[in-house]
């Protein structure tokens, strides 16, 4: 139930250009921060940001959490999900650079850019015979936000694209092919280039594993800029290893920071971005214009947008 006046926590990044936004765009709106201090918690109403489950209780008056996260499985605690408090995402704002991640890595790995580089670090004038996209089958695996962006542009480079989601039945006309998730081997027997786009759900975790890769053709690329649990590593790098996968490029990963022993580091034919995909000033203002068509929907009484199942939540 909303109360007459809402009193927000601003909290992230974003919270100074946030905070005055709403002190000049919603005079009604009572806007604190961090430094706020003398603020009573149990006044506030909305938390722009994270919130942690030993925070619920100071919290009593709370009717809405907005996470900038797209992907909000490490940010909500089991005390926050069971609270039946909202919880609304960002889900989207970093769709269109993480797209171009995925086309930036597919490119590199086709190219083999890598050998480019290393020979300019040496000076040393190195001419070879590589790929070329066009042609190819790029495979994505999880079909929202990321997936449509990322199939524009694949298609944009001449590729076949197909796609697996779960209700197949939802933007087929976007691809070549949409595949069900009962499909999945058939799926993955298709791609050229497998690219994991899905939310990091009970169902997509560790989904991508050695059933799924033996049935790529060989040589295929893996790519991975969602969650980096859904693709299980020990399989990955056995497949990497044995040739099987000829090339990965991973910007999401089951444990981040990614850790210095880890053998991807060093695994030729593996290239390592640190789940910085979609770290762009523009994923920044679209994750604020969510939040603020969340409280002109809020003050109408009509239902959030990005609002997040937690039944659904890893």
């Amino acid at each position: 139930m909303t109360t007459s006046v809402d009193v927000v926590l601003v909290r992230g990044s974003q919270a100074a250009s946030l905070a005055e936004r709403l002190r000049v765009e919603y005079p009604k709106v009572q806007v604190v921060s961090a430094a706020d201090l003398d603020v009573d918690p149990a006044r506030i109403t909305i938390v722009a940001g994270n919130v942690r489950d030993d925070e619920l209780p100071v919290f009593s008056s709370l009717e809405w959490v907005h996470s900038w996260a797209a992907g909000v499985e490490s940010e909500v605690g089991p005390r926050l999900r069971s609270s039946g408090i909202p919880i609304t995402s960002s889900a989207g704002n970093g769709a269109v650079p993480l797209a171009e991640h995925a086309m930036m890595l597919a490119l590199m790995l086709n190219r083999k850019a890598v050998r480019w580089i290393d020979s300019q670090r040496d000076r040393r004038w190195e001419r070879f015979v590589h790929s070329e996209l066009a042609g190819q089958t790029m495979g994505i695996y999880g079909f929202g936000n990321v997936g449509r962006e990322l199939a524009l542009r694949a298609r944009a480079f001449g590729m076949r694209v197909i796609a697996l989601r779960r209700r197949p039945d939802m933007d087929a006309d976007l691809v070549d092919r949409m595949f069900g998730p009962d499909q999945l081997h058939s799926f993955a027997a298709a791609c050229d280039v497998l690219v994991v786009a899905a939310a990091l759900t009970p169902d997509s975790e560790g989904a991508i594993d050695s059933s799924v890769l033996v049935k790529l053709p060989d040589g295929a690329h893996v790519i991975v800029i969602s969650r980096g649990n859904i693709v299980r590593d020990s399989d990955l790098l056995d497949a990497l290893r044995s040739g099987k996968v000829a090339a990965a490029g991973l910007d999401a990963h089951a444990v981040e920071p990614l850790p210095s022993d880890s053998p991807y580091w060093t695994l030729p034919g593996v290239i390592i971005t640190p789940h910085n995909g979609a770290t762009t000033a523009a994923t920044a203002t679209r994750g604020v214009e969510i939040f603020l068509d969340n409280l002109r929907r809020r003050s109408s009484n009509r239902p959030y947008r990005n609002r997040v199942d937690v039944s659904a939540l890893a």
